[in-house]
């Protein structure tokens, strides 16, 4: 299956509404000229993930002006979408930052609320709740579990999404440039401790005076790294061998010595 991660510049001066529909062509791209089966966005690129005094403001309910978009666009390219992360409005309770997942029809799948919280005691860790569920998704042939940025860093949420059968890891993300190389490294540790392939696309740009990664990186059960982008806006299209996450746990079988639950 081969996977396009577009990795979005997130410039300020760029309306909201302006840069979904721009992302919409973007997606739609891929089907026709890449051949893409899954494409893979960022965290927060509607708004920026430091753009937090914007977060109140463009905060939206699930179904709302992002869903509406990313929906069409995923049914127009017929791909898998994995539209990254919004500023979710729940009604009953705090705001959420919140993945969507679509079918190629365009149906919303799987949504996934990012269950650590960046920000220490400002930003996100204070003004958004914390997801309870870990999310896995069937699309084109692998089993994808779910997470967000920050949840790089906490290796158990990703033991716990082997368990539930992920092959293969999508985490979109807004990583500040001053600390890339420890979203490299992580993506890789990820990937060879779980041996599961690593999709991660960060975003490029500066939100909120923080200036952005980029370096979206496409890592193998092995640990090889497939595509990594640079620093500004860019696409990555990998091919990914479902066969690949099974023969690599058969032939060095580490998971099988785990001791620890």
């Amino acid at each position: 299956m081969r996977a396009s991660l577009i990795q979005i510049a997130v410039d300020q001066d760029e309306s909201v509404n302006s840069r979904r529909q721009r992302v919409a062509s973007l997606v739609r791209e891929q089907r026709e000229q890449r051949g893409a089966d899954l494409v893979v966005l960022p965290e927060l690129w509607p708004t920026g993930a430091f753009a937090y005094e914007s977060f109140v403001e463009e905060a939206e309910p699930l179904e709302g002006p992002t869903y509406d978009v990313m929906s069409k666009a995923a049914a127009d390219a017929g791909v898998w979408l994995h539209a990254g992360s919004i500023v979710e409005r729940d009604p009953e309770g705090p705001l959420y930052n919140t993945s969507l997942v679509f079918a190629p029809d365009g149906e919303l799948v799987r949504t996934y609320r990012k269950i650590h919280r960046f920000g220490f005691d400002k930003g996100e860790a204070v003004m958004m709740g914390a997801g309870e569920e870990l999310v896995t998704v069937a699309a084109a042939g692998l089993t994808f579990g779910l997470g967000t940025c920050y949840d790089l860093r906490f290796p158990e949420l990703f033991r716990g999404l082997v368990d539930a059968g992920a092959q293969a890891f999508v985490v979109p993300a807004g990583w500040p440039a001053r600390r890339r190389e420890h979203w490299t490294l992580l993506a890789r540790a990820r990937a060879v401790e779980n041996q599961a392939y690593v999709l991660a696309c960060g975003t490029a740009g500066t939100h909120a005076g923080v200036e952005q990664a980029g370096h979206s990186i496409v890592v193998d059960p092995w640990g090889e790294v497939l595509a990594e982008a640079g620093a500004a806006e860019e696409t990555l299209v990998v091919d990914l061998d479902p066969a690949k996450v099974a023969s690599t746990r058969e032939q060095f079988p580490a998971l099988k010595d785990r001791r620890l639950r």
